[in-house]
């Protein structure tokens, strides 16, 4: 499809969907114009009186649906569309990437963007801000205060990281023309600026900036603000946050707007697809054989970027820390997996050329932007730092999070084997036999018999009685109470109940006895901490509460969450690597470390202890604890040994 088939395709297309637009309008006008007949033909004589009570009837009719097609048009043109979380970046802030999608814009011959933007994400797009609930659209003059405060600010840019978020209405009088010209915004995935280089970054940016010459044409532009309109009026309508009598004005107006959505719903969708390709078709005139490597970098980008926020950033989040240069790490994941995979050997080759970060006056002040925005939609944290939520350099994260989580964990741990009864080492006259070991933990997981359990007994003695509480597990001990009924619920057992439903098979999701308790008491003790530590900061008096404010601190958070919840096993497992990461440190040296790739890793003599996970599922999974203490031995690590918490 050449670039006038398919410019012409999605103007078709748009006129199908300005005519359901105009045959919407004819079916709440056609009351009304009958209405008008009747009435002109009763005050000229020409319709006897027999008409009368027509007339009357069709006028009441014609009067309602006017107000309730009224009505309707001023929820689609008011509703809100929604816009896509981004870094806004003033032309003082990049004034050479400015420079670079100007010159695109005159080579592919079509209007510039009117500005851009960076999302946490491995995708390029154009966006349409010219809603007047998106605020003043941006000034045309390049260099103004406006573009100075975009990154830089008086605020700082985690306080104006807010401002993509919080757009004000309100406008000047003129802005109404002044919108109907404004380009669309160019969104830029921030992954790409840090791994790909200048010229890719021309090749890859080339057939998106191709699309604001489509994007001009008025019919086209038309059709996108309808489709875009029915959209948010559907959201807003089908808010459940407002009163019944509004929610059921809205619901006569969501059922209308769903209905002309699905009858544009396909034309829509072909005119989108016309114009992508009329935009390729363009853009094949400009760095065409750079575009092929670029690709595979888009690829390997996205593998690398996805990497580093499961692996890497997820365990600081729930830490508290954001690390604040998530865009380095990426180049630092990347290099790293091109220095282990022989395939990708030749992608080194390219770090000696130009990044595209480069266009950036100030790019790391830019990466802790996305970095905190990215903390904010795949993790929920707040918009600003505090002492629970901080930002957290590479070189800290070792320290930092990998240490600090480590001990966390164990810490719990040893809570709920405080709760559940489980002894400490038999020999009390040994010192620190008392304290927390790691030794505890392995006699408690370890089953007789294998994965089977022999007759089904654990490794507790007489004196464990599970669901009891030690002396040293008291309260006011700093353990939580299990027992008390304010701990008792549907989600948070006693470990009495716990272990009745485990021997019971409710609970029980494979593997040994001892561990399945375990794991299900550790996984309410984490849920409790979770609710305990409660919903994000409301917003302070006299802030701005906006739909998109509301989103973001009601709860809602995080858009994008990266993983499902981890089961109980899971935690276990994560439990039990952390202790004995704890016990590694403690008594044989080791020290932890940052895998780009794996993410928190255990150093032992300088190498990365790879092969302690697979040991741990077999100690969870069979309870046969001996390949793990074969690896301790090995490692120098004393199980026996008390190890220091948080």
């Amino acid at each position: 499809m050449g670039v006038e088939a398919g410019a012409h395709a999605a103007r078709s297309r748009a006129l199908a969907v300005l005519r359901i637009r105009s045959r919407a309008v004819a079916v709440a006008l056609l009351p009304a114009a009958v209405a008008a007949v009747l009435l002109v033909g009763g005050a000229t004589g020409r319709l006897g009186g027999g008409w009368s009570a027509a007339r009357g009837a069709v006028t009441a009719v014609a009067v309602v649906v006017l107000l309730c097609g009224a009505g309707i048009a001023l929820v689609v043109a008011r509703a809100r569309p929604a816009v896509s979380p981004t870094v806004p970046v003033g032309e003082k802030a990049a004034p050479d990437l400015y420079r670079l999608v100007r010159d695109l814009a005159d080579r592919l011959d079509v209007p510039v963007p009117s500005a851009i933007a960076l999302t946490p994400d491995c995708d390029s797009w154009l966006e349409d801000r010219t809603h007047p609930a998106h605020g003043t659209p941006p000034h045309s003059d390049r260099g103004g205060a406006e573009d100075e405060e975009a990154i830089r600010g008086p605020r700082g840019i985690r306080g104006r990281l807010r401002a993509p978020f919080l757009i004000s209405g309100g406008s000047g009088a003129g802005d109404g023309s002044r919108r109907a010209d404004t380009a669309p915004v160019l969104v830029i995935g921030s992954p790409f600026l840090w791994w790909m280089r200048v010229g890719e970054l021309r090749a890859v940016l080339a057939p998106v900036v191709a699309g604001t010459g489509p994007s001009a044409h008025p019919d086209i532009a038309a059709a996108r603000r309808f489709v875009r309109g029915l959209d948010a009026a559907v959201a807003v309508t089908s808010d459940p946050g407002r009163g019944p009598l509004v929610r059921t004005a809205g619901a006569g107006a969501g059922w209308v707007a769903r209905l002309l959505l699905r009858s544009c719903r396909e034309h829509a969708a072909e005119m989108e697809r016309g114009v992508a390709a009329a935009a390729a078709e363009r853009a094949q005139t400009v760095d065409y054989g750079v575009r092929i490597v670029a690709q595979e970098q888009v690829g390997l980008a996205y593998a690398g970027w996805d990497r580093l926020l499961t692996r890497v950033a997820l365990p600081a989040w729930r830490m508290g820390r954001w690390p604040s240069r998530l865009d380095a790490g990426v180049v630092a994941a990347l290099t790293e997996l091109s220095r282990r995979d022989r395939l990708a050997e030749g992608f080194t080759s390219r770090l000696g050329q130009r990044p595209a970060c480069d266009l950036l006056e100030e790019p790391g002040t830019v990466d802790e932007a996305v970095s905190l925005l990215a903390a904010r939609l795949f993790h929920g944290g707040p918009a600003e730092s505090g002492p629970d939520w901080a930002p957290v350099a590479w070189h800290e994260y070792p320290e930092e999070v990998v240490d600090r989580k480590w001990r966390m964990d164990a810490a719990r741990l040893h809570r709920v084997l405080d709760a559940l009864g489980v002894r400490h080492c038999p020999d009390a006259s040994r010192a620190g036999a008392q304290g927390p070991t790691l030794a505890r933990l392995l006699d408690h997981l370890s089953v007789p018999g294998g994965a089977d359990g022999g007759d089904g007994s654990t490794a507790e003695t007489p004196d464990a009685v599970p669901g009891t509480l030690p002396d040293n597990a008291s309260p006011g001990n700093g353990s939580p109470d299990y027992a008390s009924p304010d701990y008792a619920s549907p989600g948070n057992g006693s470990p009495g109940d716990v272990l009745d439903s485990v021997h019971d098979g409710g609970e029980d999701e494979g593997g040994t006895v001892p561990a399945a308790a375990l794991a299900a008491v550790l996984a309410a003790e984490v849920a409790r901490e979770e609710a305990a530590a409660g919903p994000g900061p409301v917003p302070a008096a006299g802030q701005q509460t906006g739909p998109d404010r509301g989103l973001l601190d009601d709860g809602m958070l995080p858009l994008f969450p990266l993983q499902p919840p981890r089961t109980g096993r899971e935690l276990l497992a994560d439990h039990v690597i952390a202790m004995v990461c704890c016990a590694a440190m403690d008594t044989a040296g080791a020290v932890p470390g940052l895998d780009w790739l794996d993410g928190p890793t255990l150093l032992v003599r300088g190498k990365r202890a790879a092969d302690l996970p697979p040991l741990v599922r077999t100690l969870v999974d069979t309870g046969d604890p001996g390949p793990l203490r074969d690896w301790l031995g090995r490692s120098g690590v004393r199980a026996e040994k008390p190890v220091r918490l948080v």
